[in-house]
């Protein structure tokens, strides 16, 4: 059983997560592009679009990403070690800048692009945004190396 949930753990953490950040990542070049082809912004704007929709949709499939670790580490009695609730800690913030900063400033950039005189004010979203998906991005890859050097651990790593 042990096995098996790590296995839905890490599999479901490469395809959900992975995505998520790398849509979340490119989501503000292409926001930018958009914003540089005046009027003409239907290709970039399409793939604003996609972007947004696997943000999102992502975002709510990747909640099994957390709920298969907690189950994973309390199968194998890590739960109570330190590492795990850093892990969960940084996964919570990472939550916390998905849902109350990523999204929704992809979505007001998306609106913006979508009204007249709007796409002036995207350039003034973007530093953030972008700044915003390096922190989202980053929380991962910590939680990515706890899961594998996981202090304390007798694998030597």
């Amino acid at each position: 059983m042990k096995a098996l949930l790590l296995v839905l753990h890490v599999v479901l953490a490469i395809v959900l997560i992975g995505p998520l950040t790398a849509a979340a990542s490119l989501f503000p070049r292409y926001a930018r592009e958009a914003v540089d082809a005046g009027d003409d912004h239907a290709g970039p704007f399409a793939v604003l679009k996609a972007l947004h929709r696997i943000s999102t949709g992502y975002a709510v499939a990747g909640i099994t990403v957390p709920v298969f670790g907690i189950a994973t580490a309390s199968a194998m009695g890590v739960l109570g070690d330190y590492w795990i609730w850093v892990s969960m800690a940084l996964t919570l913030v990472a939550a916390v800048l998905l849902a109350w900063v990523v999204v929704p400033v992809q979505r007001r950039v998306m609106e913006l692009l979508q009204n007249p005189g709007g796409p002036d004010q995207v350039p003034t979203l973007l530093p953030r945004l972008r700044m915003v998906t390096g922190i989202f991005g980053l929380t991962w890859a910590i939680v990515v190396i706890l899961m594998i050097v996981r202090p304390g651990s007798s694998t030597g790593v």
